[in-house]
């Protein structure tokens, strides 16, 4: 008969490899992480312009990091929380930067935008 701890240490290696295809899709992304990426942007997203090449390095970077549905969940929140944050940001500046820097996002710098429906 196998011992109490055996069963245990079953039940536990069960759960973990029933619940590693789900833990795959945590996100991994930060606000953090994003606003740092973002911060070179402070200027742009205030006055507009040409966004500097570390603002543009920096979008392309947080995009590249986004790799999953979650990660792009995260870094929609943070980037309406920012905007609310973040005094004098004029929000047609930020709907613009993807475009100015030529990266293309999977949905609308807005604090409108519906971060629950982020694919």
């Amino acid at each position: 008969m196998a011992s109490f701890a055996t069963k245990l240490a079953c039940v536990v290696l069960a759960c973990m490899v029933i619940g590693a295809p789900f833990a795959a899709e945590a996100a991994a992304m930060t606000c953090s992480q994003v606003t740092t990426g973002l911060a070179p942007c402070y200027n742009y997203l205030k006055s507009g312009g040409k966004p500097l090449p570390n603002c543009c390095k920096g979008v392309s970077g947080l995009m590249a990091a986004a790799k999953t549905t979650a990660d792009r969940k995260t870094a929609c929140g943070c980037l309406k929380t920012a905007a609310k944050t973040y005094a004098g940001i004029n929000q047609k500046f930020a709907a613009a930067l993807p475009g100015a820097c030529g990266v293309n996002i999977p949905y609308a710098i807005s604090p409108s935008t519906d971060c629950t429906k982020v694919k």
